[in-house]
């Protein structure tokens, strides 16, 4: 029985190691199925969204706790367009993990006012470091 129980130990380590983790993923979809756990694994997946949005906002927090001092140097201009783009582009990632996917142009809309946004921070965060120009 131990034998047995070392070979297989043994073939599995010795498997290619994308057929492994296709094959723990085949073990835990069966699981689910077997088990009837749909209905919990919607739970976590809600759950495991909501986490992932506030932590991407505690992460932004943190960046702008330690730039603050700087950002409060710029022009009031500046500041509401680099605010004002934090907060759509918050807002933007928020809609998209809140509402429920639907066709194609709401993610060209997702996109294109991630693009936007971002770029009109970035123009002035590089027009407010001109170091000397």
């Amino acid at each position: 029985m131990l034998a047995t129980l070392g070979r297989v130990r043994r073939a599995f380590q010795d498997m290619n190691a994308t057929l492994r983790g296709f094959l723990i993923i085949a073990l835990i979809a069966a699981l689910v199925v077997v088990l009837q756990l749909e209905r919990t694994l919607t739970a976590l997946f809600i759950l495991a969204r909501i986490a992932f949005f506030l932590a991407i906002a505690y992460f932004l927090f943190l960046m702008w706790r330690d730039r603050r001092e700087e950002i409060s140097m710029w022009s009031n201009r500046s500041r509401a367009v680099f605010y004002g783009s934090a907060a759509l582009l918050v807002v933007n990632v928020a809609v998209r993990f809140f509402t429920p996917i639907g066709n194609g142009w709401n993610l060209i809309v997702f996109l294109a006012v991630f693009v936007f946004g971002g770029f009109a921070m970035w123009r002035v965060w590089r027009d407010e470091h001109t170091y000397g120009y």
